[in-house]
């Protein structure tokens, strides 16, 4: 049985059609190291299939956060440990990212789900603006109404012998 060859080759101008790129954009690429089409007759750039794969794998990098510049030190790390190094500090960066977008999106949530007519008023959402802004929480005036009254403060300076007197 013979085996497949596989024969992709195309033109940088149908690989960036076939990925929604513009043509400058793979140039850029290649002038940082990051794609190395084959050339063909009047210096034209023909794109095999290990070409589209690292096209992907840029273009998913990108879509996860990593810059061109780490996306270059993964492709190009000879060294699983150098590549595991920089695909540990992505992945602490996206787990930051990750933690962030979870707090927005149930500051969200709280805010869909209340009924007051002002957001700004509504006691749950003002108390998760607070936590995140590290601010002090407010107590609600309804559960301040229902309190007892503070118990009054000694004042040395202003004392008129007061009931033990």
């Amino acid at each position: 049985m013979k085996s497949s060859v596989d024969v992709v080759s195309m033109s940088i101008g149908e690989v960036a059609a076939h990925f929604g790129l513009a043509t400058h954009v793979l140039r850029h690429w290649e002038s940082m190291g990051l794609l190395a089409p084959a050339r063909i007759t009047g210096d034209r750039r023909r794109y095999g299939t290990g070409d589209l794969y690292r096209i992907a794998i840029i273009l998913r990098a990108k879509e996860g956060g990593l810059g061109l510049e780490d996306i270059r030190a993964m492709l190009m790390a000879r060294d699983p440990a150098e590549r595991r190094a920089v695909l540990r500090k992505q992945r602490a960066e996206l787990v930051r990212r990750i933690t962030e977008a979870q707090a927005s999106l149930h500051l969200i949530d709280c805010g869909l789900n209340c009924e007051h007519d002002e957001l700004a008023e509504c006691p749950n959402f003002r108390a998760e603006i607070a936590a995140r802004a590290r601010l002090p929480v407010p107590v609600p005036a309804d559960l301040v109404a229902g309190m007892p009254p503070r118990p009054a403060v000694y004042d040395s300076q202003n004392d008129s012998g007061g009931p033990n007197a």
